[in-house]
C-alpha cells in the first residue's frame, strides 16, 4: 500500500508521501516521488499501486519529457503525455498481470506549473489514463491508503491555509494513517513548491525527525479528548446510576 497526498492552496503545493514497499511479508522502502525540472517547467509525479508498472510508465514519461519538453506549455498537455504512457503499459502488461490475478492499478497525482500556466496546478490521474484537476472546493487528493488522514484534512485544511499550515496539516494526515496501517511508513518524501517560483524543494524526513511532533500531537488529542463536556452523556449514565 502507499500513501501519497497532494495539497493545493493559493500560495502553492504541498505533495507528500511514504516510502514503504510491501510485497507479501518483504518489506523495503522506494522514492514514490519523481521530480522533473527545466527552466520555467516544474511538475512532479507521485504514483500508488504495482512497482512495476509505475516504474514503467515512469520511464515511458521521462523519455518523453526528454524529447518533447518544450512543447508541454501548460501541466495539463504533460498530464495528457503521462496518461498515454499509462495506457500505453496497460496495452502492453495488462492481460498478462490479470492473468497473474494481479490487478493494473495505477493511479498518479501530477502537480507542478509550466510556462504559459496562469497559476499552480494539481491534477489526479486514474489508471484509465483520464485525470481531474484539484480546485480550491476540495483542496487536496489521496491515492494510496486514503481513509485514516482524510477527516482532519477535511476539517482544518482550506484553500486559504499557507503553505506551512498545509504542510503540517499534511504531516499530521500522514502520522494519522501511518499509526493505523502497517504498510505505510517512513522515511517521508516532501516536495514544497511556492506559486510561480518554478522551482520544487525537496525533503526527505526520517522519523527521528519529526517523532517529537508527532509525540506532541498525540499528547493534545488525549487532552483534548479529556477536556470535553460529559453533559450531552447525562441522558445515558443517569440510567445506569
Amino acid at each position: 500500500m502507499t500513501y501519497c497526498l497532494g495539497i493545493k492552496v493559493a500560495s502553492g503545493l504541498v505533495a507528500i508521501a511514504d516510502t514503504r514497499l510491501t510485497s507479501g511479508s518483504e518489506v523495503s522502502s522506494n522514492r514514490k516521488i519523481s521530480v522533473h525540472e527545466l527552466e520555467n517547467h516544474s511538475l512532479f509525479i507521485m504514483t500508488s499501486g504495482l512497482r512495476s508498472v509505475r516504474d514503467k510508465a515512469i520511464t515511458y514519461f521521462k523519455e518523453v519529457i526528454g524529447e518533447k519538453d518544450r512543447s508541454f506549455n501548460k501541466l495539463y498537455k504533460a498530464v495528457n503525455a503521462f496518461g498515454e504512457q499509462v495506457r500505453r503499459v496497460a496495452q502492453e502488461d495488462k492481460a498478462a498481470l490479470e492473468a497473474s490475478a494481479l490487478h493494473f492499478n495505477l493511479n498518479a497525482i501530477v502537480g507542478g506549473q509550466l510556462e504559459d500556466d496562469e497559476e499552480h496546478k494539481l491534477y489526479l490521474l486514474y489508471p484509465e489514463g483520464n485525470w481531474v484537476e484539484v480546485d480550491r472546493g476540495s483542496p487536496f487528493k489521496i491515492i494510496g491508503n486514503s481513509g485514516y488522514g482524510k477527516p482532519l484534512l477535511y476539517r482544518n485544511l482550506t484553500y486559504e491555509s499557507s503553505l506551512q499550515e498545509a504542510l503540517k496539516m499534511g504531516f499530521l494526515a500522514f502520522d494519522a494513517t501511518r499509526v493505523s496501517a502497517n504498510d505505510v511508513d517512513y522515511p517521508l518524501d516532501v516536495v514544497v513548491y511556492a506559486k510561480d517560483s518554478f522551482h520544487l524543494v525537496e525533503h526527505r524526513f526520517q522519523k527521528d525527525d519529526v517523532e517529537a511532533v508527532s509525540n506532541q500531537w498525540s499528547a493534545l488529542l488525549n487532552n483534548s479528548v479529556r477536556k470535553l463536556p460529559n453533559a450531552w452523556m447525562d441522558p445515558i449514565f443517569d440510567k445506569i446510576i
